[in-house]
Protein backbone atom coordinates (compact mmCIF):
# COMPACT_ATOMS: atom_id res chain seq x y z
CA UNK A 1 0.00 0.00 0.00
CA UNK A 2 1.66 2.94 -0.97
CA UNK A 3 0.95 6.18 0.91
CA UNK A 4 0.10 10.08 -0.09
CA UNK A 5 3.08 12.14 -0.95
CA UNK A 6 2.18 14.19 2.73
CA UNK A 7 2.16 11.31 4.86
CA UNK A 8 5.54 10.40 2.80
CA UNK A 9 6.80 14.14 4.01
CA UNK A 10 5.56 14.03 7.05
CA UNK A 11 7.20 10.62 7.91
CA UNK A 12 10.55 11.78 6.78
CA UNK A 13 10.39 14.93 9.09
CA UNK A 14 9.47 12.29 11.75
CA UNK A 15 12.43 10.34 11.32
CA UNK A 16 14.89 13.35 10.56
CA UNK A 17 13.71 14.32 14.19
CA UNK A 18 14.24 11.02 15.66
CA UNK A 19 18.54 10.94 15.15
CA UNK A 20 20.57 12.46 17.52
CA UNK A 21 24.26 13.33 16.70
CA UNK A 22 23.48 11.57 12.94
CA UNK A 23 22.74 7.95 14.80
CA UNK A 24 18.90 6.82 14.80
CA UNK A 25 17.85 7.41 18.62
CA UNK A 26 15.80 4.20 19.00
CA UNK A 27 14.07 5.90 22.07
CA UNK A 28 12.80 8.84 20.12
CA UNK A 29 11.20 6.64 17.32
CA UNK A 30 9.29 5.22 19.82
CA UNK A 31 8.30 8.44 21.96
CA UNK A 32 7.89 9.58 17.56
CA UNK A 33 5.41 6.43 16.82
CA UNK A 34 3.76 6.86 20.30
CA UNK A 35 2.69 10.54 19.72
CA UNK A 36 1.05 9.63 16.04
CA UNK A 37 -0.79 6.36 17.13
CA UNK A 38 -2.21 9.16 20.48
CA UNK A 39 -2.65 12.17 17.72
CA UNK A 40 -4.14 9.91 14.69
CA UNK A 41 -3.78 12.54 12.08
CA UNK A 42 -5.33 12.23 8.87
CA UNK A 43 -3.37 9.30 6.71
CA UNK A 44 -1.40 7.92 9.86
CA UNK A 45 -1.45 4.54 9.10
CA UNK A 46 0.63 5.91 5.73
CA UNK A 47 2.80 7.92 7.97
CA UNK A 48 3.76 4.76 10.18
CA UNK A 49 4.00 2.61 7.33
CA UNK A 50 7.01 5.18 5.53
CA UNK A 51 8.33 5.79 9.22
CA UNK A 52 9.10 1.43 9.88
CA UNK A 53 10.23 1.49 6.04
CA UNK A 54 12.67 4.10 6.89
CA UNK A 55 13.88 2.77 10.26
CA UNK A 56 14.42 -1.01 8.44
CA UNK A 57 16.27 1.18 5.57
CA UNK A 58 18.37 2.85 8.30
CA UNK A 59 19.28 -0.16 11.02
CA UNK A 60 19.88 -2.42 7.09
CA UNK A 61 22.67 -0.37 6.12
CA UNK A 62 24.18 -0.52 9.68
CA UNK A 63 24.61 -4.11 9.46
CA UNK A 64 27.01 -5.97 7.65
CA UNK A 65 28.03 -9.19 6.84
CA UNK A 66 31.41 -9.63 6.28
CA UNK A 67 31.61 -13.64 4.37
CA UNK A 68 35.83 -14.82 4.22
CA UNK A 69 36.63 -18.15 2.96
CA UNK A 70 38.62 -18.45 6.25
CA UNK A 71 38.39 -17.04 9.53
CA UNK A 72 39.84 -13.62 9.93
CA UNK A 73 42.27 -13.29 13.06
CA UNK A 74 41.34 -10.25 15.58
CA UNK A 75 43.40 -8.02 13.84
CA UNK A 76 41.73 -8.31 10.59
CA UNK A 77 38.46 -8.29 11.95
CA UNK A 78 39.26 -4.96 13.63
CA UNK A 79 40.74 -3.61 10.45
CA UNK A 80 37.15 -4.73 8.58
CA UNK A 81 35.31 -2.29 11.26
CA UNK A 82 36.71 0.10 11.31
CA UNK A 83 37.17 0.58 7.24
CA UNK A 84 33.00 0.18 7.25
CA UNK A 85 32.39 2.60 10.14
CA UNK A 86 34.57 5.45 7.91
CA UNK A 87 32.48 4.15 4.95
CA UNK A 88 29.28 4.68 6.60
CA UNK A 89 30.35 7.46 8.57
CA UNK A 90 29.61 5.97 11.96
CA UNK A 91 29.35 2.54 14.04
CA UNK A 92 28.65 -0.39 11.83
CA UNK A 93 27.36 -4.23 13.31
CA UNK A 94 29.34 -6.67 11.83
CA UNK A 95 29.04 -10.34 11.74
CA UNK A 96 31.58 -12.65 10.54
CA UNK A 97 31.18 -15.64 8.71
CA UNK A 98 33.09 -18.25 7.09
CA UNK A 99 32.22 -19.62 3.62
CA UNK A 100 34.72 -22.17 2.12
CA UNK A 101 33.01 -21.80 -1.44
CA UNK A 102 34.15 -18.37 -1.77
CA UNK A 103 37.89 -20.18 -2.10
CA UNK A 104 40.02 -16.65 -0.70
CA UNK A 105 39.02 -13.22 -0.45
CA UNK A 106 35.93 -11.88 1.17
CA UNK A 107 32.21 -10.81 0.35
CA UNK A 108 31.07 -7.67 2.28
CA UNK A 109 27.07 -7.12 1.89
CA UNK A 110 25.86 -4.07 3.48
CA UNK A 111 22.02 -3.74 3.46
CA UNK A 112 21.80 -3.75 -0.46
CA UNK A 113 25.14 -3.10 -1.19
CA UNK A 114 27.44 -5.95 -1.89
CA UNK A 115 31.20 -5.13 -2.25
CA UNK A 116 32.68 -8.90 -3.88
CA UNK A 117 36.16 -9.34 -3.81
CA UNK A 118 35.99 -12.87 -3.53
CA UNK A 119 38.15 -15.59 -5.98
CA UNK A 120 35.22 -17.59 -6.81
CA UNK A 121 33.49 -14.85 -8.36
CA UNK A 122 36.79 -13.47 -10.44
CA UNK A 123 36.93 -17.11 -11.65
CA UNK A 124 33.26 -16.82 -12.78
CA UNK A 125 33.90 -13.58 -14.22
CA UNK A 126 36.94 -14.91 -16.23
CA UNK A 127 34.90 -18.02 -17.46
CA UNK A 128 32.10 -15.85 -18.85
CA UNK A 129 34.80 -13.53 -20.76
CA UNK A 130 36.33 -16.78 -22.71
Amino acid sequence: MKGSKQSRREAKQLFKSCHVEGALDEGRVRQAVALVVEKKPRGYFGILQELQRLVKLDVSSRSACVESAVALNDAQQHNVRESLGRLKDGEVTVEFVENADLIGGMRVKIGDDVFDGSVKTRLATLSESF
